[in-house]
């Protein structure tokens, strides 16, 4: 061990403060029973244990003390004090009196054991005397361990003339262990993010490689090249892991599997087993059937564990059953909640497929999981039917969820298998390992050609329409593909269907029909929306009629009417007119226009009215309290004094655009929201992206600013002092767009309901950096002297890409900080630029592309973010052989 190894003397602290809490508190919990009565708990490692000896809870112990593993130790806790007894010819002691300093909250004393040939020492009888003011000892009693230390301590135990009661508390040692703190998560999350990369970008679409081009490969090849992917650990295959979140800050060295991947099919000539002791086998992998794949990865001694079934031409009966899994894991997972007991999970999975599927019943394994954390399986906490142990929130489990020995239609048994990691939650449980389980994930199908059964399209019934590939990427060209309903859209087998006419109606006509269901199912859909609800309350932008109230009372007309004279009252939105010697005030809203005319010595005005009937655009649907009634169209007066009538026909003008001004104004800003008050972080600096600009541009000079992280959103401040607050809560898509063939790198933010930046209303927020470097000297200087040829521009293009490529770490890393900022509310979404395509949102062509869960332009304003889920239908027109463009249509759920 190096010396160089630092430890976390505040963490082993409070640790042991929580293993001498439960000792003191052993007998009103059930858990921590075996503790009652303990004089001292005493953990003896001796030797490091084989790769194929399971894991030692003496071993996870130390490292969830100390974070790492100090072979040949042996550790005395008392209450008030802790020994630790090592050998002479070891570092270790070096390294452990870290722990001992003013911030200790116990003491702590080593004690070393000299060697063979050194003169003797009292370490191991200075450690029995602590030992002999009790008799019963808390200890892990099943464990054996071997070495020269371990001999030794036997032996002198043996010689001894006190004896002592060794009680096991391997249980009580698994309560203490069992709840994970923040830090323990943060490293099984990473194990469990590695582990889903792992599956969804590697595995997946090696499995679809395989399938598609019908590859022949075994078991243990395919296994093999999981490893591979990480090998060592010292050079990781970053195309692969680069695409876990926060990568960059993932020691690669620490990070292992837990056991060989495994990888099986019906050729496997072992059967197939869920037990994660199996072997991948040598035998040619199947193409068809069930294929089994399970992987276990460990983070710095912290594990996470996930399988998956990809069924490849499966049966319907196959089918059937894997969705009786996803229903098993949802409904485990609204168990695994905290003061769940452990034998409910076991038993609720049990009911529910006596509920849907009894005859599968015996094909349950014997429990659907065990805890899981620096042990792989901790047998304190397995979910079984007899463990009464309570779950609490914190805690991790390897949830396993299968049917094995189910005998299918040509008699030959197959086994069906999910497995996840899961926090247990205050609520429900959570996957910590997620994707590649849902059916467009895991059905492949090659039997295009299969007829359908008379008088049923393919497409009907249960089975899923046609989905892409998880991975986003778009067909290669000359790539043929074909459609199965509820499969993956993989290569066809043989391109004679396509160049067969027949071939070709019969696809025309699977897209028509289902083209129909789903127009039936929109249309059920809505009708199921919208019962009961009749056409006036059913819009929700309908009109309405609003009254106008000019004056409360007749003590509030201005003193100007009392010479019953035309007066427009700008204050008030008004205009008085003089009726049968009555000063009548009429609301500008009312008013519909005015008009001047001059006929010989007279000059007439004339104000025409809202009314019922009108074809006046706009204003035509304008509703009214009582349609029937008797309404004035127009009132004309008449003068000789023309400039007064001039005077009042502009002020009633001006009036009316200002009033309109208002109106449209306030009619903007209605959806805008005032967010609540950002809560800053304090005592320490916030995560910081520096130097960057900020789309809408706050007013004044154009400089950058700062973008930074704070407990419940952004905050971006510029170097004049402007600041732009972000709540976590008011943000609905996170976007991180890379500067690869463009001049921006980009991160963008899509909020729900839109902010004031200065005086502009927006919906979207970006911040950016530009991607070119234009302050350096392209003009001849030293260098260029001695270089011949396009030396200097190849040197300028490479650091312009080692530029480009730091830009996009910088700003990807932290987008993944604010989505881990966001308690995983944001998600960051990276727009697939192989898949952009042209188009006229707006006014001008521009480069729209597609993301996991929209359709943006983020490049130049006005932006573009279209949310898939939010769409009710797409229409496309125009679209004929031979044009190169076509229009389409979005019609959103809400109709907007």
């Amino acid at each position: 061990m190096p010396d160089e190894v630092k430890l976390n003397a505040n963490l082993f602290f409070a640790r042991i403060k929580t293993v001498v809490d439960a000792w003191n508190n052993a007998g009103s919990s059930p858990e921590l029973e075996s503790m009652t009565g303990v004089d001292a708990l005493l953990v003896v490692i001796g030797d490091p244990a084989g790769d194929d000896e399971p894991d030692r809870k003496s071993t996870a112990f130390q490292i969830w003390l100390l974070g790492y593993e100090f072979p040949s130790t042996i550790m005395l806790v008392l209450k008030d004090k802790i020994y630790f007894l090592l050998t002479s010819s070891t570092s270790l002691g070096k390294i452990l009196k870290q722990l001992i300093g003013p911030n200790s909250t116990m003491p702590i004393e080593i004690l070393l054991q000299g060697k063979p040939k050194d003169p003797p020492t009292n370490a191991i009888p200075k450690v029995l005397e602590v030992m002999s003011a009790g008799k019963r000892i808390g200890t892990l009693t099943k464990e054996q361990h071997t070495g020269r230390l371990v001999d030794e301590w036997k032996n002198a135990l043996d010689a001894s003339n006190h004896k002592f009661d060794n009680v096991d508390i391997s249980a009580a040692l698994s309560a203490c262990m069992a709840v994970k703190d923040s830090e323990e998560m943060k490293l099984i999350r990473t194990s469990s993010n590695v582990a889903s990369v792992l599956l969804s970008a590697h595995f997946v679409p090696k499995l679809e490689l395989i399938l598609d081009r019908g590859s022949k490969t075994t078991h243990q090849a395919l296994a093999d090249s999981i490893d591979a992917k990480l090998g060592d650990g010292t050079k990781p295959d970053m195309r692969v892991f680069g695409k876990a979140k926060n990568a960059s800050e993932i020691d690669f060295t620490s990070m292992e599997f837990i056991y060989p991947p495994i990888v099986q099919s019906k050729s496997s000539s072992s059967g197939y087993d869920i037990r994660f002791s199996a072997m991948s086998t040598e035998d040619q992998m199947s193409h068809e059937g069930i294929i089994l794949v399970a992987l276990g990865m460990k983070y710095r001694g912290y594990c996470a564990n996930m399988a998956r079934t990809f069924l490849v031409d499966a049966k319907k009966t196959q089918e059937q059953q894997y969705e009786l899994l996803l229903t098993l894991q949802s409904e485990a997972l609204t168990k695994l909640k905290d003061g769940t007991v452990a034998r409910e999970v076991y038993q609720h999975v049990v009911n529910t497929v006596k509920a849907k599927s009894p005859e599968l019943e015996k094909h349950l394994p014997k429990n659907v999981g065990w805890g899981m954390g620096l042990e792989f399986r901790d047998s304190s906490y397995v979910l079984g039917p007899k463990n009464s142990r309570l779950l609490k929130a914190g805690m991790v489990f390897n949830l396993i969820l299968a049917f094995t020995d189910v005998v299918g239609e040509d008699g030959k048994k197959y086994s069906l298998l999910l497995t996840d990691t899961v926090k247990v939650g205050e609520e429900k449980g959570v996957c910590l390992t997620e994707g590649i389980k849902t059916f467009k994930d895991v059905l492949f199908s090659f039997n295009d050609d299969e007829p359908a059964p008379k008088g049923k399209s393919k497409e009907s019934g249960d089975s899923k329409p046609a989905k892409s590939k998880p991975n986003g990427a778009s067909p290669k060209k000359g790539e043929l593909k074909s459609v199965q309903a509820g499969s993956k859209v993989l290569r066809a087998k043989t391109r004679q269907q396509f160049m067969d006419p027949e071939a070709s109606t019969s696809l025309l006509a699977r897209i028509s029909n289902h083209q129909k269901e789903l127009h039936l199912q929109r249309q059920e859909e809505g009708i199921a929306r919208f019962a009961g609800e009749d056409d006036r309350t059913g819009r929700e932008d309908g009109k309405i009629f609003k009254r106008f109230q000019s004056y409360k009372g007749e003590a509030a007309l201005p003193k100007e009417v009392e010479s019953l004279r035309i007066y427009v009252d700008r204050k008030n939105s008004s205009v008085v007119l003089p009726i049968n010697g009555f000063a009548v005030p009429f609301h500008i809203h009312v008013i519909k226009n005015a008009s001047k005319s001059d006929e010989g010595e007279f000059t007439y005005l004339r104000i025409n009215f809202q009314t019922p009937g009108q074809l006046a655009g706009k204003k035509e649907d304008t509703p009214f309290e009582d349609p029937n009634s008797t309404f004035i169209r127009s009132v004309s007066y008449r003068s000789t004094d023309g400039h007064r009538f001039d005077t009042l026909y502009k002020a009633i003008q001006e009036l009316k655009k200002e009033v309109n001004k208002r109106e449209q104004e306030k009619k903007a800003m209605a959806d805008v929201v005032e967010q609540d008050n950002l809560q800053e972080i304090k005592g320490k600096r916030p995560v910081r992206l520096p130097e960057v600009f900020v789309r809408p541009a706050t007013d004044g000079k154009r400089l950058p600013g700062d973008l930074e992280i704070h407990q419940n959103g952004l905050r971006y401040v510029s170097p004049l002092g402007q600041k732009i607050d972000l709540l976590f809560n008011n943000i609905k898509h996170l976007f991180f767009q890379p500067c690869d063939n463009e001049m921006l790198v980009i991160i963008h933010f899509h909020l729900k309901a839109p902010i004031m930046i200065g005086k502009k209303k927006t919906k979207d927020v970006q911040v950016y950096r530009e991607a070119s470097d234009v302050q350096f000297d392209e003009t001849g200087n030293r260098k260029r002297k001695y270089r011949y040829g396009d030396e200097d521009e190849i040197e300028l293009e490479q650091q312009e890409r080692k530029r480009r490529q730091a830009l996009n770490k910088e700003f990807k890393y932290f987008a993944e900080k604010i989505a881990e900022a966001s308690d995983e509310r944001l998600e960051v979404d990276i727009p697939f630029a192989e898949l952009a395509f042209e188009g006229v949102p707006f006014r001008t062509n521009v480069k729209l592309q597609p993301t996991t869960d929209c359709l943006v332009h983020l490049a130049d304003p006005p932006f573009l973010v279209v949310t898939l889920a939010d769409i009710e239908i797409a229409s496309l027109e125009r679209v004929q052989f031979g044009l190169k463009q076509f229009d389409m249509v979005l019609i959103f759920k809400d109709f907007s």
